[in-house]
């Protein structure tokens, strides 16, 4: 036996580590991208999805959503590819005009509020297949939350959206998601300004309250100026002689 074989395995073995743990080629085989639950923990929750040619719905994984907690929060999405045998099938429900479905649990998107959570259902959409693949897998998927960050509502939209017919004949561009992930909470309507319109009334009380002589009438304000327009006019019509009067003879 060569006594340098043992060295030169030992090296071999260590090349080999290297490149499973850094360039992750060694993945027990699952392509990279590939969704593993234990990568998740307690805070993913999964995205489905259906295609069957008599639109009956089958779901099955299609990726997992995960729940980034701290000062950044938010959602992420990571998604499988798809296989051989799912790309055609999709390719054939798009030839009979049917649809490509998803759907997400109910759950709450409060990463504090996942130890005691409860899946409450399932949220759908859907889109027609032809539209996923002529649009090689591009979409637009929207959750929809209200105040409290539970789910109330998942949509989805291809890009682009309307199917013109165009034939796909490669299948690797049906392999890869181009997901786009958005996350719409409620916004609060502008209300009413009532307590504008109270402050600003209490603002004229108080100063119509520090000027009294501006609630007065005009004729309060003005009375002597009216009344001694009158005795002038008084004094000057009893101060003329009467019409007609003739002179007195001696």
């Amino acid at each position: 036996m060569n006594p340098l074989l043992s060295p030169i395995k030992l090296f071999v073995y260590f090349i080999i580590s290297f490149a499973c743990n850094e360039i992750a080629w060694c993945n027990n085989g699952r392509k990279i991208g590939d969704v593993q639950d234990a990568e998740f923990g307690d805070f993913s929750f999964p995205l489905e999805h259906s295609f069957e040619v008599d639109d009956v719905g089958r779901f099955r994984g299609r990726g997992a959503l995960q729940l980034k907690a701290g000062k950044d929060p938010g959602v992420t999405l990571s998604q499988n590819q798809l296989s051989q045998d799912d790309r055609i099938k999709l390719k054939d429900v798009a030839a009979v005009d049917g649809l490509y479905r998803i759907r997400v649990p109910r759950v709450s998107l409060q990463a504090d509020r996942q130890n005691d959570r409860q899946i409450d259902g399932y949220l759908t959409a859907f889109v027609r297949a032809c539209a996923m693949v002529e649009s090689h897998l591009s979409d637009v998927i929207t959750l929809h939350t209200d105040v409290s960050g539970t789910l109330i509502g998942v949509s989805i939209v291809t890009l682009p959206g309307a199917c013109r017919g165009t034939e796909v004949e490669d299948d690797v561009d049906l392999e890869v998601f181009n997901t786009t992930l958005a996350v719409m909470a409620p916004v609060n309507a502008p209300g009413p300004e009532t307590a504008l319109f109270l402050e600003r009334m209490e603002q004229e009380s108080e100063k119509k309250g520090k000027n009294p002589q501006e609630q007065k009438s005009f004729f309060a304000k003005y009375w002597y100026l009216i009344l001694g327009g009158a005795i002038f006019l008084m004094a000057s019509n009893s101060a003329q002689p009467p019409a007609g009067g003739g002179r007195e003879q001696s």
